[in-house]
């Protein structure tokens, strides 16, 4: 076979075509969604394949599903083969293949056909605020089994030939608790598809489909090219970690985790073999969600900055044992997989940090920290629900104190529920949202500040299920930087009760009056805290981020309470503390 000469700014023209479809994909699902998960939080993935299911190109949304469409592509190749037509459109959510996350991840993938073959694949997946089961929201974190967690759409299609499969839709709106979200977020994601069938038609129309799927080789080339150059520059070797996670939510654990992670001239490989097996409860995550979780820390180590593409990830290799706590199979329960994925690639982070400290930082809060809210509005007495992540503390890193408030890396580049939709839609009010200050993770470079974000319920009869992961196990320190904070949960109640602190919590009863208290955690310090310049220390004081007792205790700096002015007893007692510390160790 002849292959196409294509000459260098036909490659970049194209190369960025596929980019921008990918974009425009995105924006269009998010801009005609129902739900605030999709259009507020933007708890979704938009992007194209080529026409054997390697990733082209993705839009920015949740870092925890960078290459889950491949994987569904791939999945729908396998099944249907050549049984694709123009204007088909499959559905598919099973986690234990193509749709890799939790059941609430419904993913679509339409075949875009150019002269009678396959080119392409536009495909995309969102977070429905409902798919059934046990729950309202459909993920919780007591189900033991999958059928529990709502309806599965094994690789089926929903539209065939163009001609939609009314069945299929009827039988959704009959088995979830907000129809018109969740078929209204169907719909957004059919348009957002066939924008990028459109657009990829159009590319092909003007540049000519051979000269279109040369660029395409090329650009997967490209992608492997720059990988493999930065892998070059990696320290060669193996490094190991170990960690725990918490629970499952059925009052078992902890649960041991592990990672061998070998860099090699040539390989990027990350070892789980040995890690816990699946469990009764719904952390569990399927092989393909590890190895997104695992692709997010390798695209920071080697090149945040690159576009995303399969070719990228051609040197990374992620093994594991079947039925692991990393690859479960069917029935387990995935509801909370990403507290099992995202401790995953924290793994690989904590095996590497010491040694790539320029890439990665100290240990972050690592949970998306999930909360389902649910009850009557005390206004309209409609039924409402609220489904979202919550923000907390990253770890601090060379030459840099942790961000404060921001998302876990498996959400990426995600938001939270603002306040002022909170409380229009919902039956709640914000009493409270606010750094949380509790000088944790000390060190030469500080770990950032968790939140707290409290739910006043405005009627009876309320439920909130919180799901906190890292509520025993903190998120780690770096080089004698010290840990960070748990994530917890407090219920305060209209009596003066206080209930807590909880990690894992389903269908909590709340009346009128009472209050959730949602505490994240602060992330993990940097270098050891007598490191840290004492005006530095004195600042952090006077922000509140740490208390004088604090600064005296942790970083050895005596602060005066009134100006905020270092003492000079601070240099006697950071000098006496280390004295003591190396005689300590000398013994």
């Amino acid at each position: 076979m002849t292959q196409t000469k294509v000459d260098p700014f036909s490659l970049e023209i194209v190369k960025d075509s596929l980019v921008a479809i990918g974009d425009e994909m995105f924006y269009t699902l998010g801009r005609t969604s129902m739900s605030p998960i999709i259009y507020e939080v933007l708890d979704y993935a938009c992007g194209l394949t080529d026409a054997k299911g390697q990733l082209l190109t993705q839009g920015h949304g949740v870092a925890g599903f960078i290459g889950m469409l491949s994987f569904m592509v791939r999945d729908v190749l396998e099944k249907f083969r050549d049984k694709l037509h123009p204007g088909d459109v499959i559905i598919i959510n099973d986690p234990y293949s193509g749709g890799g996350s939790h059941l609430s991840d419904v993913g679509l993938v339409m075949p875009i056909f150019y002269e009678g073959e396959i080119v392409a694949f536009s495909a995309n997946k969102a977070h429905w605020t409902e798919v059934g089961g046990k729950d309202p929201g459909s993920f919780t974190n007591d189900a033991t089994e999958i059928f529990q967690e709502g309806l599965q759409f094994p690789c089926i299609k929903l539209f065939d030939v163009g001609v939609i499969n009314q069945a299929l839709v009827d039988l959704i709106q009959a088995n979830v608790r907000f129809p018109d979200l969740s078929l209204g977020d169907m719909w957004a994601q059919v348009a957002a598809l066939r924008t990028g069938e459109r657009r990829f038609y159009e590319l092909c129309e003007r540049h000519g489909k051979e000269v279109v799927l040369a660029s395409i080789d090329h650009l997967l080339a490209h992608g492997e090219q720059i990988a493999r150059k930065e892998l070059a520059a990696l320290p060669k070797g193996t490094y190991e970690a170990v960690d725990y996670i918490d629970s499952d939510g059925m009052g078992n654990g902890p649960f041991r985790i592990q990672v061998k992670v070998t860099i090699t001239d040539e390989k990027f490989i990350c070892d789980f073999r040995g890690s816990h097996p699946q469990v009764l409860g719904p952390i569990n995550c399927s092989y393909t969600s590890l190895v997104t979780d695992v692709r997010t820390i390798f695209l920071a180590i080697t090149n945040p900055s690159q576009d995303i593409n399969d070719g990228v990830f051609r040197p990374l290799e992620v093994i594991t044992d079947p039925g692991l706590i990393f690859s479960a199979q069917r029935p387990a329960p995935t509801s909370n997989y990403w507290e099992s994925g995202s401790a995953g690639g924290d793994l690989v982070w904590k095996a590497l940090a010491p040694v790539l400290p320029h890439r990665l930082t100290a240990g972050h809060f690592l949970s998306v920290c999930a909360v389902t809210l649910s009850g009557k509005h005390h206004v309209t007495g409609e039924p409402f629900l609220i489904v979202e992540p919550s923000v907390g503390g990253w770890g601090a890193g060379e030459g840099m104190d942790g961000a404060r408030g921001q998302f876990c890396i498996g959400d990426g580049e995600t938001y939270n529920m603002p306040v002022e939709i909170a409380e229009t839609r919902y039956g709640v009010m914000v009493d409270e949202y606010s750094l949380r200050c509790d000088g944790a993770g000390a060190g030469e470079y500080i770990g950032g500040s968790g939140v707290v974000r409290s739910y006043r319920a405005l009627s009876d009869n309320q439920t909130v299920t919180v799901t906190f992961g890292r509520h025993k196990f903190l998120p780690w320190g770096v080089r004698g930087g010290e840990a960070g904070s748990p994530n917890e949960f407090y219920v305060e109640k209209a009596n003066g009760e206080i209930d807590g602190p909880f990690g894992i919590y389903p269908r909590y009863p709340l009346n009128k009056g009472d209050v959730v208290k949602l505490v994240t955690a602060t992330g993990g310090g940097y270098g050891h805290p007598f490191d840290r310049p004492a005006d530095k220390v004195a600042l952090d004081a006077k922000n509140g981020f740490i208390s004088i007792e604090q600064a005296e205790r942790k970083f050895g700096v005596i602060v005066n309470p009134a100006t905020y002015e270092v003492l000079a007893e601070t240099a006697e007692r950071r000098g006496y503390r280390s004295r003591q510390e190396e005689r300590t160790a000398n013994e």
